[in-house]
């Protein structure tokens, strides 16, 4: 009966290998899933990487975006657009009119002074900012770089690592 009991003893070591493994996957999730999830429910994350927004969107935030049509868009509103028709580069200003008839935005960044010198066409429209959280999208763009991949492979490596040595101790015992 000795022997029974001491067999249903885990190792120490065994368990908190398994725990910490456990620990890493979980943090990594949870840091990715703000960024990731939210496309589920028609949301798109963008990061700020500008103060032309501030204070009400600060640099660094992680903005959503929800798709909407841009007739509906009103004075005031937060949207997000691309600079340029063939451009990457996605801008959050305010909306300072909507000129329906003519199918462009007049916009302008909170922290600037006047408005931005050019129209946004409806075709450069992207959708409505319905939610930012701060800090987050330089989270993001961390993860998202080339060293942050290496660093979220690494976390999962050393996560299955840290299991594996957990399942040989258990084995061993």
């Amino acid at each position: 009966m000795s022997r029974k009991k001491k067999k249903d003893k885990k190792s120490p070591v065994s368990a908190i290998c398994s725990a910490l493994g456990t620990v890493l996957l979980t943090g990594l999730v949870l840091v990715c899933l703000p960024i990731t999830a939210t496309r589920l429910f028609g949301y798109d994350a963008y990061s700020v990487v500008s103060g032309s927004m501030e204070p009400a969107i600060p640099t660094g935030s992680l903005v959503y975006v929800q798709e909407a049509a841009p007739e509906d868009m009103k004075e005031d509103d937060v949207i997000a657009f691309y600079g340029a028709k063939d451009s990457n580069a996605i801008i959050t200003h305010r909306v300072v009119e909507n000129k329906v008839v003519m199918g462009e935005f007049v916009t302008k960044g909170d922290a600037n002074k006047t408005e931005d010198m050019n129209t946004v066409p409806y075709s450069n429209f992207i959708g409505k900012v319905v939610y930012t959280i701060p800090v987050l999208g330089s989270i993001a763009q961390a993860l998202t770089s080339t060293i942050g991949k290496i660093i979220a492979g690494g976390v999962i490596a050393a996560a299955l690592l840290l299991e594996v040595i957990a399942s040989v101790i258990r084995r061993r015992e």
